[in-house]
């Protein structure tokens, strides 16, 4: 029986590099048969994005770290999801994140936390990065996958001064990987449910 999954990547682009690394969930998560992946851009989000949320399987959060947490549009964004979680209409839908910053670290672990404490209040199930650190021994290079050695999800480095077409490309890699893994896992978590469904 084929599996039919829906997933959103709810997003805010900032300067647009984040944007570009929200691109790369999206054509992850687009590259597993079977599931339908639908941006959604927080800071204009519409009826049809919201409808894409509340409908989808996983949702993957992002948005880029200013000053130690998520953008301003994002926590706008989150505190408007209340009455979503006080109606728990997205209880027990799938949750990931990924941010970007200047640094290489720049407490990007901060902003993924706060995303998985946003995910945990609306009953949602995490789903970590699934890799190993890249760039950590001599064999190493800044070319590996999850080269800045993040877990709790995707984290990105977009120097001051990039463009927005000069992103990295072991972190659009890496950030594909979140997008690729997340629908695999609802794709999983879809057909669990499928067949623990009562026999009609």
């Amino acid at each position: 029986m084929a599996i039919s999954v829906k997933l959103a990547v709810a997003f805010h682009g900032g300067s647009g590099h984040t944007a570009g690394f929200a691109g790369a969930v999206h054509a992850g998560a687009s590259s597993v048969s079977g599931c339908e992946s639908t941006l959604v851009s927080v800071d204009t989000i519409d009826e049809d994005g919201w409808a894409a949320l509340d409908g989808a399987h996983a949702i993957v959060f992002g948005a880029p770290t200013y000053m130690g947490s998520a953008s301003t549009a994002f926590h706008q964004f989150a505190e408007s999801t209340s009455k979503r979680f006080l109606r728990q209409v997205w209880l027990d839908k799938l949750a990931a994140g990924f941010t970007n910053s200047a640094d290489k670290h720049g407490d990007k672990s901060s902003t993924l936390r706060y995303f998985q404490t946003l995910a945990a209040q609306h009953g949602m199930t995490w789903v970590n990065l699934g890799l190993k650190s890249g760039w950590n021994s001599l064999r190493g290079s800044e070319h590996d996958i999850n080269r800045l050695g993040f877990h709790d999800g995707a984290a990105a480095q977009s120097l001051l001064g990039t463009r927005t077409d000069e992103l990295h490309a072991a972190d659009l890699a890496t950030a594909e990987h979140l997008g690729r893994r997340v629908a695999e896992q609802a794709t999983i978590f879809v057909a669990g449910r499928a067949a623990l469904a009562p026999v009609r």
